[in-house]
């Protein structure tokens, strides 16, 4: 976590603004949360235990920004995060996953997080063994004097003469050389490679919770089949990967990864939890999939409190995990929570509906802008595309005037708009003789006048 230092919530806003247009609110208290992740690491250890994260709500419609700000703070996090459907999961005694299930995904990916970690510091180490085995199978016993024929040795290879004292390590060191020089890269070896056994398919049908059963399954089941070897004739490239891995695995020591990554998980885990509103109860009532939805909740609300999950690793706490909700709320309000879960997440943030200039902004500012992305597709095709700004306005005052006309799906309508628009030029690229192309306002108008007229039509195509 003292790498997050360097981020300031000022920082992390301005890598959110790299793709995200708008929305400064809730840029501005997912940048604090981040940032209020390392402030409490900096706190000593006794005050350190009571302070819990501030968990966010965002509410806004549908195509405005919220997952994307959750994937694009995913990047700049640093640490174990996890987005995932609050749909999905069902209350305990129906089909689905349990709520727990978030938590053993998220050590999992701490655990990955971790090993990455210790693979690049053991990866120097690693390549000097697997060099030393690779030399081992080239090299599987000095030939007596003047016998070349075990060796093998490139002929454009010049070889010194045959001192037998110094044979063996001006042998070795020569073969060093051209290996690190790439001159054997072509040369094949044999080695034994080892192959997992194949295990019977293992899935447990059953109530949530039990998704767990079946990974301890798995891991038994692994145990019990144990890995095999097989020889097999490899180019020295190939081996040199398989065994440099072979040298990593040995090096990592998994306890020590294991530990670290339930730490980091615990102290700064962050889980975005998206469609919330799908998992209020929209009637009031206590029937049909409403109990499941209020079941979900309450199976939610000791997980964001503060409990403690099992998982293969080992017990996590998640008291100190944050987490962020997102959801439209069109058919229900925030307010509809169970009042417990509500007050989990004192945090609230609503995100505006876009319009014209916010839709024009999104199709040239970012730096993975749509309009950009659709220039260096054509360009595979040696087709120079150009959108005139003219043509840019148009296509921005088409999709808001088709979201206001319709349902309102916010940035996601400019997909639809565009693929339209660009439909006839996908398909004559790779024929068309005219390498450059510009799209203006009258092209916009020629593609989608009729289309954006008739109100029927336009629910169905755009």
């Amino acid at each position: 976590m003292n790498d997050l230092k360097a981020l300031t919530p000022k920082d992390t806003v301005s890598a959110l603004d790299k793709y995200i247009i708008g929305q400064d609110e809730a840029k501005k208290s997912v940048a604090i949360a981040l940032r209020n992740r390392w402030r409490r690491q900096q706190v000593e250890p006794p005050l350190r235990d009571e302070i819990a994260p501030k968990n966010i709500i965002m509410i806004g419609p549908t195509g405005v920004g919220k997952t994307e700000i959750a994937r694009r703070l995913a990047n700049l996090a640093q640490s174990p995060f996890l987005k995932v459907e609050a749909s999905k999961f069902t209350e305990i005694g129906y089909v689905g996953r349990d709520v727990e299930s978030m938590i053993r995904d998220l050590v999992e990916l701490a655990v990955n997080m971790v090993k990455k970690e210790e693979r690049s510091e053991v990866e120097k180490k690693a390549r000097e063994m697997a060099e030393e085995r690779l030399l081992d199978l080239l090299l599987p016993s000095m030939p007596p004097p003047g016998d070349r024929s075990r060796l093998e040795i490139p002929a454009n290879v010049e070889t010194p003469g045959s001192d037998s004292d110094e044979k063996s390590e001006s042998t070795r060191d020569r073969f060093r050389k051209m290996l690190r020089e790439g001159r054997l890269e072509e040369k094949e070896v044999e080695m034994e490679v080892t192959q997992a056994q194949p295990m019977p398919m293992i899935e447990v049908f059953s109530n949530a919770g039990m998704d767990e059963m079946e990974s301890n399954l798995r891991d038994a089941f692994g145990k019990m089949f144990p890995k095999k070897g097989k020889m097999r004739k490899l180019t020295v490239s190939e081996a040199f990967v398989i065994l440099k891995n072979e040298a990593v695995e040995d090096l990592i020591d998994m306890d020590k990864v294991t530990s670290k990554a339930v730490i980091r998980t615990e102290q700064s885990g962050i889980i975005f939890l998206d469609e919330i509103d799908k998992i209020v109860s929209r009637q009031g009532g206590g029937h049909g999939p409403e109990v499941s939805r209020e079941g979900v909740q309450r199976d939610l609300l000791p997980i964001v409190e503060g409990a403690t999950v099992t998982t293969k690793y080992g017990m996590v706490k998640t008291d100190h995990i944050l987490f962020i909700a997102s959801g439209a709320f069109h058919l229900c309000k925030p307010s509809d929570l169970v009042p417990e879960l509500q007050g989990r997440f004192p945090i609230r943030v609503e995100l505006k509906a876009l319009g014209k200039e916010e839709f024009f902004r999104i199709l040239t500012e970012p730096e993975n802008a749509l309009l950009k992305q659709y220039v260096a597709l054509m360009k595979t095709e040696g087709v120079n595309l150009v959108f005139a700004e003219d043509g840019v306005l148009e296509m921005a005052r088409l999709a808001a005037e088709v979201n206001q006309k319709t349902e309102d799906i916010g940035a996601r309508r400019l997909h639809t708009v565009l693929e339209r628009i660009l439909e006839d030029l996908s398909f004559q690229a790779p024929n068309v003789e005219d390498k450059t192309f510009t799209v203006t306002a009258d092209y916009v108008r020629e593609q989608l006048s009729d289309i954006a007229r008739d109100e029927d039509l336009s629910r169905f195509i755009l």
